[in-house]
C-alpha cells in the first residue's frame, strides 16, 4: 500500500491543505479562570471545529514545551483537503492523523473523538486516527489535540506534541 505523508510543522506541506500552521493555547478551557478547571464539567469547548481560536497562537511551535503542576494546553489545526499530495490522488486515499503527545492527550477530528483509538494514554505512545476514508479534496476539517501531563495525583514533566503528520494511503482494490 502506497503512503506518502505531509510534516504537520513544515510550512511547505501546510501550504499544500492551506493551512497557517497550529494554534496553541493553555488550558482546559482557554482564556477561562483557573484554566477552565471546574468540577462536573462536561466537556471543553475548545473541541468543537466551530471554536473561535483566532486569539490563540498562530504558527506556534508545537514541540515547545508548557509545564507547571497539572497543565493542560489544545493544540488546534484548520485545514483543506488537497486533490493530490505527492502525485498522489486523495480521493483514492485513506487518509490519516498520527501524533505522539507528551504525556497524555486526546484527538478530536473535526469535533469528534473516537472513544477507542482517539485518547493517547503514556509517554512516547504514537497514535494514529483516521480521518477520512476516502480523502475528499476540498472539505475544511478542524483536528484538535488536548494535551495535559500525569499522573493527574502527582504531575511532572512538561507537555509537548513530539510529532503530527498526515499519511496517505492507496485503499485495496475492491
Amino acid at each position: 500500500m502506497p503512503r506518502v505523508a505531509l510534516d504537520l510543522e513544515q510550512k511547505d506541506d501546510l501550504a499544500v491543505i492551506k493551512s497557517d500552521g497550529w494554534r496553541i493555547a493553555q488550558g482546559l478551557e482557554p482564556g477561562e479562570p483557573n484554566q477552565g478547571l471546574v468540577a462536573e464539567m462536561l466537556g471543553s469547548n475548545a473541541r468543537l471545529p466551530d471554536y473561535d481560536d483566532s486569539g490563540w497562537a498562530s504558527g506556534a511551535d508545537f514541540q515547545h514545551r508548557y509545564s507547571v503542576g497539572f497543565t493542560f494546553a489544545w493544540y488546534r489545526l484548520r485545514f483543506t483537503m488537497p486533490e493530490t499530495v505527492k502525485g498522489q490522488d486523495v480521493s483514492q486515499c485513506r487518509v490519516w492523523f498520527e501524533t505522539n503527545v507528551d504525556n497524555y492527550g486526546e484527538v478530536y477530528i473535526d469535533g469528534k473523538i473516537d472513544r477507542n483509538i482517539g485518547a493517547v494514554t503514556g509517554n512516547n505512545t504514537p497514535k494514529r486516527v483516521l480521518l477520512e476514508e476516502p480523502g475528499q479534496p476540498g472539505k475544511e476539517h478542524v483536528i484538535a489535540v488536548l494535551v495535559a501531563n500525569a499522573p493527574l495525583g502527582e504531575p511532572v514533566g512538561a507537555i509537548f506534541m513530539r510529532y503530527a503528520t498526515l499519511a496517505f494511503e492507496t485503499q485495496p482494490p475492491r
